[in-house]
């Protein structure tokens, strides 16, 4: 038999109330003749946790209750679609709401305390953002669906199927490591573009570029360089660009700091400094009077053929890691960084974040992942001078360059 306390019922009443008022609040100009409200979900509460507590093994008492329930809701419906010609809107959402608070009280009563909560919270925030919600389905189109569902092969599917595999060869990594790296660098950019395309559209240019940074600073580069090319290099512009890169620095961090603790830790100085730097320099351009129009919509940067060769890179370049490292040492992992900044460098990080960290050691590792940000640098600069092809890109670009050298100084730093 089930104990039930004073504080158990005191949190079914206040959590069925909570529920009610939330219900008449929405429905009171919609539908002001219903089932249902600030009284009815307590009672109905109340009366669903009691005839689960008369019989709690087979629920006989408690299925008849529901099954009454359910026949009052389905002879509103009946009553409300023969006398109405035109059904109201949300008219389906009364039944599913009465029966939920039915359910309140068996779920108050003998499941945990958070159960309960998260439950009536997530009710009342579905009926109340019942015009937000429709207004994004409406901007989600067919193919965000398909994204949405490949994001979900990708951590549900794929990555408990590699668990258990052992290392790949030549390499230090194994397949489940390498594709829980897909999923955290697709889960960074993914979240980074629903910000972008359903929380702060349209939004300034420093936002977007923020925020673009989080998945990749080259790409946001390299737009914010042709719009430069075609409205003009504005002050909005040099900031946007910077601060993608600083968000670059933060990313890396983040990453870093989740495969491999001491490694962030080793990285937080030298990163964060440049991130300061960088954001310093962008919240001084961005209060400069030029401004840019707003970007348009970002593309969607998650993709299976995406994620794929993200994955073959980063098997790659952790191979090549451990041959330069055993054949040249840490001078060939230092050259190696400099070379994949010119690419996509979050391989290299995750790769050395992983498992290279052990074989090139802490502070070559940290050298390597801060040259390679360099390197990335002085490529991002040559993309703003080429795409924007303006005199005054030459700003930005000598502010990328400097963080380039900044980084490389830091860098040995760590290896004297």
């Amino acid at each position: 038999m089930f104990q039930v306390g004073a504080e158990r019922l005191a949190l079914l009443l206040g959590l069925s109330l909570f529920f009610g008022f939330a219900f008449e609040g929405f429905y009171s100009e919609v539908l002001p003749r219903r089932p249902g409200g600030v009284r009815t979900f307590p009672l109905l509460a109340l009366a669903g946790g009691g005839l689960f507590l008369l019989e709690p093994h087979f629920g006989t008492a408690f299925v008849g209750g529901l099954l009454i329930v359910g026949s009052w809701m389905y002879a509103y419906i009946q009553y409300v679609t023969k006398t109405e010609e035109k059904p109201p809107e949300g008219l389906s959402i009364v039944p599913v709401c009465n029966v939920l608070a039915y359910l309140l009280g068996p779920i108050a009563l003998t499941q945990p305390l958070w159960v309960a909560v998260t439950v009536t919270v997530a009710a009342v925030l579905l009926l109340s953002g019942r015009r937000t919600l429709h207004d994004w389905a409406q901007r989600v189109s067919g193919g965000e669906i398909i994204t949405a569902g490949q994001f979900l092969i990708l951590v549900g599917v794929v990555l408990p199927l590699l668990a258990g595999k052992p290392t790949i060869p030549y390499t230090s990594v194994t397949p489940f490591g390498v594709w829980l790296a897909v999923v955290a660098v697709s889960s960074i950019s993914y979240a980074s573009y629903l910000l972008q395309r359903f929380v702060f559209p349209g939004q300034t240019t420093i936002l977007t570029a923020i925020l673009g940074g989080l998945y990749s600073s080259t790409a946001t580069t390299v737009v914010l360089s042709r719009r430069a090319r075609e409205d003009g290099m504005s002050d909005e512009l040099e900031a946007g660009i910077v601060a993608a890169t600083a968000m670059m620095y933060l990313r890396i961090l983040a990453i870093c700091s989740l495969f491999n603790l001491n490694l962030g830790g080793l990285l937080s100085v030298p990163l964060l400094s440049l991130a300061l730097l960088s954001g310093l320099f962008a919240a001084w351009r961005a209060r400069g009077g030029s401004r840019s129009p707003t970007a348009g919509e970002p593309e969607n940067p998650l993709q299976i053929s995406t994620a794929l060769i993200f994955a073959a890179l980063f098997v790659v370049i952790s191979a090549l890691t451990k041959f330069a490292q055993s054949h040249l040492g840490h001078a060939g992992v230092f050259a190696l960084a400099g070379i994949v900044g010119i690419t996509d460098i979050d391989p290299f990080v995750l790769s050395l974040a992983q498992g290279g960290a052990a074989e090139v050691g802490l502070p070559a590792a940290a050298a390597a992942i801060v040259i390679a940000s360099s390197s990335n640098n002085l490529l991002k600069a040559l993309y703003c001078v080429i795409f924007s092809r303006r005199r005054e890109s030459w700003i930005p670009a000598t502010v990328l360059a400097i963080l380039a050298v900044l980084g490389i100084l830091l860098a040995f730093l760590y290896v004297r």
